[in-house]
């Protein structure tokens, strides 16, 4: 059983802060925590995230980018990226996070692009993606599906 989740991108201001709270406001009963690859540890989530976040109702004031590390990866039940290759970096970093780690729109075999310095047209496709893939895995989880099951073979 899932009941907690790490979702991660590079700077932690953008897609995995607006993910995050996508993530807890549909599964309550699971703990979401966020974090960068390479965040400017500290910094606030980003305007935009932070103005498509207020439409939904959720305030990102208390939110600051951290930076992932070994003790998140322990905690997480579930790890989701925004890239393959993030995945890949996440992996290669933290051997443990193998096999708990996924692409957050792996039901759909698309990568969440970094909308960060992008235009507003850039974030609300980001933000699209992001919550069809929040919509997915909330599924899966509600579900009550073992993550072994979520990776999709070719």
């Amino acid at each position: 059983m899932i009941r907690s989740i790490l979702v991660v991108c590079l700077g932690n201001r953008c897609r995995s802060p607006m993910a995050a709270a996508l993530l807890r406001r549909s599964l309550p009963a699971c703990q979401v925590i966020s974090a960068g690859i390479a965040p400017a540890v500290g910094a606030l989530v980003d305007p935009r995230a932070g103005r498509l976040l207020a439409l939904e109702g959720i305030a990102m004031d208390e939110h600051r980018a951290q930076r992932l590390n070994a003790a998140m990866v322990d905690f997480a039940d579930l790890i989701l990226v925004m890239e393959a290759q993030q995945m890949e970096m996440v992996e290669q970093s933290f051997p443990a996070a193998h096999g708990r780690t996924f692409r957050l729109c792996e039901s759909l075999d698309l990568d969440v692009p970094d909308p960060y310095g992008g235009t507003h047209g850039l974030f609300l496709l980001a933000f699209s993606l992001i919550r069809q893939g929040v919509d997915s895995w909330a599924g899966k989880i509600a579900g009550d599906a073992s993550p072994a099951g979520f990776r999709e073979t070719s």
